[in-house]
């Protein structure tokens, strides 16, 4: 990984931390119950990140806002307490020139597009503090766009929507489109005027669910220069997992449970008789790559693992560490070095040094 600029789409290391409570876990040390931390990040090869400050779709209006700074504060915060290992980046050239001095480039993008509470200005201060892409629904629809796990409400974006799409741009704010629905996609590709990113969507031709991305929206969105970033989730990659949890969901629903909240989905889990859980491995996130590569092209391809944002994750991609295998197994199936270096951040790179130049 030594030559590989690495720029990893989405980490919800922030939000892990907020979850555990109490002390914060020294990440130079490392924590068991994390998938990230300094060491593993190093041993990973990880020299560029996108710190995810999320928000919960049960958290609406001020609260939302509120939440969304506590977690931009949180990613200062760890900069902050590791100097010498972690760089605030705002740009391409930001990130490229803290990973050229040793340390990792941390970004931030914000996911749930419901934590402006349909402001624009609030949209404008989180680019001024920092964050660099916005997703634009998390697992619930919000007022001015549909997400890929909820029933449909507004066929896609709504006109709000469309004006919050293009204020991205002049911004400057990456638009992303991982957990929103195919109508989504298509409007905010419409719309934008700036190449987009999926921080962490899979291929929806090798798994059908509904996180992931059809291949008519990879081709559109491949036109306008943007990149898919492929995640690890085990329930995208897998279509073993996916019908799986489609049973589970299911079950959900039958005792009145909501799927699409994150923490109510792992406790139901925990305590589910259900059939086993089949196990995703690489070879299956091996699959997704080689899909977007063909069906979007070489200069559209990246890797949004989304550690810390998933309580399973694919045997041989354990935690932060494991990108070299990733990058060892596409290697041996022929992929360049060339080709290599695009998918592992300079890809990214170029669609954020896109949005600089706003």
């Amino acid at each position: 990984m030594d030559d590989l600029l690495l720029l990893d789409g989405h980490n919800d290391l922030p939000w892990a931390l907020r979850e555990l409570g109490g002390p914060e876990p020294d990440l130079a040390a490392g924590d068991p119950r994390l998938h990230t931390d300094l060491p593993r990040l190093r041993a990973g090869g990880v020299a560029a990140q996108f710190w995810s400050v999320y928000v919960p779709g049960s958290f609406t209006g001020d609260r939302a806002v509120t939440a969304v700074l506590e977690q931009i504060d949180r990613v200062r915060g760890l900069a902050a307490r590791h100097p010498d290992a972690l760089g605030l980046a705002d740009g391409a050239d930001d990130a490229e020139r803290v990973a050229a001095g040793g340390r990792i480039a941390s970004l931030m993008g914000a996911e749930g597009g419901h934590c402006i509470a349909n402001s624009t200005a609030v949209l404008r201060i989180l680019r001024a503090l920092g964050v660099r892409y916005l997703t634009l629904t998390h697992n619930l629809n919000n007022d001015w766009a549909d997400s890929a796990t909820d029933e449909p409400r507004h066929g896609g974006l709504t006109s709000f929507g469309r004006e919050v799409v293009a204020e991205m741009n002049r911004l400057g704010m990456i638009v992303d489109l991982s957990h929103v629905a195919a109508t989504t996609m298509h409007d905010a590709l419409a719309v934008s005027s700036a190449p987009v990113l999926f921080t962490h969507s899979g291929a929806r031709e090798v798994t059908d669910h509904p996180r992931n991305v059809p291949d008519d929206v990879l081709a559109t969105m491949a036109r306008g220069g943007g990149v898919c970033m492929a995640t690890f989730v085990p329930r995208f990659v897998s279509a073993r997992v996916a019908d799986r949890d489609r049973e589970l969901v299911a079950a959900m629903a039958a005792a009145g449970v909501d799927h699409r909240d994150l923490a109510a989905r792992n406790r139901f889990a925990g305590s589910w008789d259900g059939p086993p859980e089949p196990r995703a491995d690489l070879h299956d996130v091996v699959a997704h790559v080689e899909h977007l590569r063909e069906a979007a092209g070489i200069d559209h391809v990246g890797i949004g693992g989304d550690f810390d944002g998933t309580a399973e994750l694919p045997d041989g991609l354990a935690d932060v560490s494991a990108y070299p295998r990733l990058f060892d197994a596409l290697a041996d199936r022929g992929w360049s070095r060339a080709d290599l270096a695009k998918l592992a951040g300079r890809n990214a790179l170029r669609v954020l040094r896109a949005a600089d130049r706003a």
